[in-house]
């Protein structure tokens, strides 16, 4: 089968090529932030009692770029024309996903919030130890052999994140037809103590990256504070800072790389929560420690590297009542944030709460078949509105991989 798969590594450039990914960074924002402001523009020229103008598209907005290349634009020489163009494609396809619901309104980018990318496409040639970019030329590479060479390439994104720059290659690859791996459905429940336990008894500890950096993260961001603004020794603060996230974040993203691909390789039907971090966050108690836990970053690891390895995803209703409910007898009871042990007044079986939650949400694996029909596409159980104590155990979504 054919997948999409991206590849990144960390570039090692000369200050001739920072300063050329600069170029085309800049390149990239301002043909970004003009194709933002045209759009606007048609679209209040359309709330007027006049004829009514098309919006403009990315091929239009590249064509009105190249002809202000000549007057008024010829800084943009410098860079590669495709700079400018992918960013009026991911301009087109902002609002595509903003008006589809998937993401907000888009935002005008700015040279101080951090950002600093460019995609380019066409001439790209990887080598071993150095990729080779259109207007730049070949760049070193500080991790070799990791990158493909024989595939074919769609497009190669170049990133800056706390002075360092990173290219990202999106391939097309075939891969074979994934074979399921052996063993028993299991149930995976997420959490803050732990950062996932699994019904067989497994337990995925939680690195805590952002808490276990906090005091560092506060003594950081006093020192940029008491800098003057615009001075050097502010953006060394401001750099040192920048470091210290981008550290949390590197952690936090291994440790979900490794569980999430231990499951998927392991386990052949895995039963996870369909959970909402952006409701969950609302408590501003557990805020901070549960964007720290990546919920949502963990179960979208899990769907596609579900469909790599051949294993199958189950997203329990979101009403279904894991923890309140006794994985052995089927009582319910209620059960307070701060109680971290199950303890079953009917059957007096005792366990921690993680555990019985996560053997409740394994047992909705023996009726995941019953949701798929004989020609095994993709079925959606009618979700209610029912309390979560009444209701039964059922499935609103299956990935069939």
């Amino acid at each position: 089968m054919n997948v999409q798969r991206a590849y990144r590594t960390e570039l090692d450039p000369t200050n001739v090529q920072r300063t050329a990914f600069r170029k085309h960074t800049g390149c990239a924002r301002y043909a970004y932030n003009f194709g933002l402001q045209r759009k606007e523009e048609a679209w209040w020229m359309n709330q007027l009692p006049v004829p009514r103008i098309k919006t403009p598209t990315a091929i239009d907005l590249h064509r009105e770029v190249n002809a202000r290349k000549k007057k008024d634009l010829g800084w943009m020489y410098a860079s590669s024309k495709c700079a400018p163009q992918e960013a009026l494609r991911d301009l087109d396809r902002a609002f595509e996903n903003f008006f589809e619901g998937r993401a907000r309104y888009p935002r005008f980018h700015s040279r101080h919030s951090g950002r600093s990318s460019f995609r380019l496409t066409g001439a790209v040639k990887v080598e071993e130890g150095h990729v080779t970019l259109p207007r730049i030329g070949r760049v070193k590479l500080k991790e070799h052999d990791y990158l493909p060479s024989a595939v074919h390439l769609r497009s190669v994104t170049v990133s800056e994140r706390s002075g360092r720059w990173y290219v990202s290659l999106s391939v097309e690859e075939e891969r074979r037809s994934p074979v399921p791996p052996m063993g028993e459905a299991v149930g995976v429940d997420l959490g803050i103590n732990a950062l996932a336990t699994v019904s067989d008894g497994t337990v995925v500890p939680n690195p805590r990256a952002l808490m276990a950096r906090q005091r560092k993260l506060q003594h950081l961001q006093r020192e940029v504070s008491r800098k003057k603004k615009g001075s050097r020794n502010r953006e060394k603060a401001k750099r040192r800072l920048s470091r210290c996230h981008a550290k949390a974040a590197d952690l936090r993203r291994d440790a979900l790389h490794q569980a999430t691909t231990m499951l998927a390789r392991t386990k052949p039907i895995i039963v996870a929560e369909n959970l909402r971090p952006a409701n969950m966050i609302r408590n501003h108690h557990l805020a901070r420690s549960l964007s720290d836990a990546s919920f949502g970053e963990f179960v979208r690891q899990l769907e596609y590297k579900c469909r790599w390895y051949g294993s199958r995803l189950v997203k329990a209703d979101p009403f279904y009542p894991s923890t309140k409910r006794c994985s052995s007898c089927g009582g319910i009871k209620e059960m307070p944030l701060s109680e971290r042990t199950y303890s079953c007044p009917s059957c007096g079986i005792v366990m921690d709460r993680d555990l019985n939650a996560s053997r409740n949400l394994g047992m909705l694996a023996a009726s995941s078949a019953e949701s798929l029909n004989a020609c095994g596409e993709e079925r959606f159980m009618p979700q209610g509105r029912c309390s979560p104590v009444n209701q039964e155990p059922s499935i609103i979504g299956l990935t069939n991989v």
